[in-house]
């Protein structure tokens, strides 16, 4: 199993020169990499950021781990601009970037901009979002469009949710982001995560979590090979959550 964090965007996770900063001790610690929640949380009245902009400073302070999203949801992005992002990043921080791609489950992030939740059209957007950038991060043409320059590494596009219609999609790509906690408790068991990863085949199985409350050892001899320790100001204040990173992974 690997060991890496799953920041908020939202309260003191959008500071992006804080965030950074934890990149930089939790490489230090051995930590393998650090994703970051996608939410416009300013619709419900917080203080939140960019993920792409955070991630770009956390790119800036580190060299090795892996830089992602937690998950970003593709039916509320143009895809362009979206392949635009992870490529720039990409290329910027080495080849280091993974993206997590969601539907989005908080209805006012569309509603209150004019745009429909409606589950159907998520999923069109979703799968029609997906398979453009998948083609174009490989460098094939999408309706005389070919992306310029390509990522430095092949992105890979972990799927989050839990439902079996998005496992069927996990396993068509290259991991299952499990929808595997809440904001400082389990929702999934060992053996929950273990029946997703038997559908999902060999993918990637990234479970995120609090080793305080929950034993990722269990987890990964469910078969998941991520383990994401979770960092939001529910759980506890930023300065307890720092230590913990600079504690290293819970091996």
């Amino acid at each position: 199993m690997r060991y890496g964090l799953l920041c908020a965007n939202v309260g003191s996770y959008s500071d992006a020169r804080y965030v950074s900063e934890l990149a930089a001790d939790a490489e230090a610690a051995g930590w393998e990499g650090l994703w970051i929640w996608d939410h416009l949380a300013f619709v419900w009245g917080m203080p939140s950021a960019d993920p792409w902009v955070v991630l770009t400073a956390c790119a800036m302070r580190t060299s090795k781990i892996l830089l992602g999203t937690g998950i970003t949801p593709v039916p509320r992005r143009r895809v362009q601009n979206l392949a635009h992002e992870i490529t720039t990043l990409d290329r910027l921080s080495g080849g280091r970037v993974v993206l997590g791609a969601g539907l989005g489950g908080n209805s006012g992030e569309f509603e209150r901009f004019g745009e429909s939740f409606s589950r159907p059209r998520r999923v069109e957007l979703f799968d029609r979002g997906l398979e453009t950038l998948r083609r174009w991060f490989d460098g094939e043409e999408v309706d005389g469009v070919r992306l310029n320059p390509l990522p430095e590494g092949r992105v890979p596009i972990w799927i989050g949710a839990n439902s079996p219609e998005m496992l069927e999609r996990a396993a068509r790509y290259d991991g299952w982001f499990a929808n595997s906690a809440g904001k400082d408790d389990m929702t999934m068991t060992p053996d929950e995560v273990a029946a997703g990863a038997a559908a999902v085949g060999r993918a990637e199985i990234v479970v995120h979590g609090y080793s305080r409350v929950a034993s990722p050892a269990d987890y990964a001899a469910a078969g998941a090979t991520w383990w994401l320790e979770n960092l939001n100001d529910v759980y506890g204040a930023p300065e307890e959550l720092h230590r913990l990173v600079r504690d290293g992974p819970p091996t």
